[in-house]
């Protein structure tokens, strides 16, 4: 029995809670992710994971086990990672990443293949969603957070920050009026921002001096995507704000026109996550490096 591969296996199980999960991120069936849990536990003579119909979780042994487990990885990765800088080989290996889907399309992807050239040994997975997705659970490496950072078992790396501005269609602005103060705002429709993951509206808020100003958005059309809130913008649905980035080209070309610029939102900080076990590997270091970068490089991010 290859030890450390089944250490490998066993930890993604804990961390998945699933066998299926584990296979699906290890890319293995899932009866030999099952069959090295179990060669595993028989060599040490110890039950390691408690199993039901609807979840994985480890036993009392199996929690101490899989701490060490962690341990002996991050350890072997450090050795690896001393023996490339020596070697001067490059970062290697399958990089899962997750982001937002406005960050993705406008920032990431674009320059994508910058990264490819200048790492063409990492295989990079990225994955697309508006939701706060499990990080150990999903087996993703790092991930792009926007707002202030709730999960405190991540280690947070703080790469930017996302202004602001208020905007609406020329032709929203001939039909109704263009608000003069934030007051002017009860009298006109605002693109409604909800979260995805519990469904609440956002307010709108906005810098006044050194006070925020929030009010309680409200219009008939709603979305949870930062992209969709921008094309109803353009649609002429109402007023939004949006990020300065995603919008930028379209007030530059008269699409859409800022108001109330004299009092922005607030900014909202941009971080790159990731797991304690994935803070020393050479591929999330360099992926954490190089997207930092892009941030630092925009005026409306860094």
């Amino acid at each position: 029995m290859d030890r450390l591969r089944a250490m490998t296996v066993f930890a993604r199980v804990v961390e998945a809670r699933s066998f299926s999960k584990a296979a699906e991120t290890l890319n293995l069936p899932r009866s030999a992710v099952t069959a090295t849990v179990q060669r595993l536990e028989s060599h040490l003579h110890t039950k390691l994971l408690q199993r039901t119909t609807r979840r994985v979780s480890p036993t009392p042994e199996g929690e101490e086990y899989y701490r060490r487990c962690v341990e002996i990885m991050a350890a072997v990765d450090s050795a690896d990672e001393t023996l490339r800088e020596l070697g001067t080989q490059q970062p290697r290996g399958l990089l899962r990443v997750d982001m937002p889907g406005a960050l993705a399309r406008n920032v990431v992807l674009p320059r994508l293949g910058e990264f490819r050239q200048a790492y063409p040994k990492i295989e990079l997975m990225v994955s697309i969603t508006n939701r706060v997705a499990d990080l150990a659970q999903e087996g993703i490496d790092c991930a792009l957070r926007v707002g202030q950072l709730q999960d405190s078992t991540l280690v947070g790396r703080r790469i930017g920050e996302m202004r602001f501005v208020t905007c609406a269609a020329p032709d929203y602005l001939a039909r109704r009026g263009t608000p003069r103060g934030i007051a002017d705002l009860a009298d006109h429709d605002l693109v409604v921002y909800f979260s995805g993951r519990t469904g609440r509206p956002l307010d709108w808020d906005f810098v006044v001096g050194k006070e925020v100003v929030k009010i309680d958005a409200k219009g008939t059309v709603g979305v949870n995507d930062a992209d969709a809130n921008v094309l109803c913008g353009l649609a002429g649905c109402g007023l939004v704000q949006a990020g300065a980035y995603q919008v930028r080209d379209h007030l530059a070309q008269g699409r859409l026109v800022e108001v109330l610029a004299q009092w922005r939102p607030t900014p909202m900080p941009v971080s790159l996550m990731y797991r304690d076990s994935r803070l020393g590997a050479p591929k999330v270091r360099a992926f954490a490096e190089w997207v930092a970068g892009l941030f630092a490089a925009d005026p409306d991010l860094r």
